[in-house]
């Protein structure tokens, strides 16, 4: 079985998600006394909502650490952002990373192109040999004989 995640793109979301909590709640401990010329104030509860927002914030950073592909010789299973594919090999024509192409895509026997987000150009040597790896996987699935 082999598993491709990305790496620097972890690196840098989990980097802004902790920066941005941590500037959101600098900001909650600064949120005291009027609000201005009128006659609000800030509240604890006002606080705890910028806080919150961080929170909120950071996880919507982290919705980019999401992608993942697993594949082994049954088939390949492809989690981008939004949305989780499992496919067989027969259903495979072969594994692209185009030059110049943002991350790898699995060409399909219907001619459609499915984007495997977890194998980015920016990871480098890294993704280059998971696309390899599922290169020989899918060559070790159309070697084996059929099945009965």
């Amino acid at each position: 079985m082999v598993t491709l995640r990305p790496r620097r793109i972890r690196v840098v979301c989990w980097g802004s998600a902790i920066a941005l909590v941590l500037v959101f709640s600098l900001i909650a401990t600064s949120l005291q006394g009027p609000t201005g010329d009128g006659y609000g104030t800030f509240q604890r509860g006002d606080q705890f909502a910028m806080v919150g927002l961080g929170v909120l914030g950071a996880l919507a950073i982290l919705l980019f650490t999401r992608p993942r592909v697993q594949a082994d010789a049954w088939g390949v299973r492809v989690r981008n952002l939004i949305g989780s594919y499992e496919l067989p090999w027969e259903v495979v024509r072969g594994v692209r990373f185009d030059r110049g192409a943002p991350w790898a895509s699995l060409e399909l026997h219907d001619d459609d192109l499915l984007p495997m987000v977890a194998l980015q150009a920016a990871d480098k040597d890294l993704a280059v040999e998971g696309v390899r790896a599922l290169r020989r996987l899918h060559q070790a699935h159309h070697a084996t004989p059929a099945r009965p």
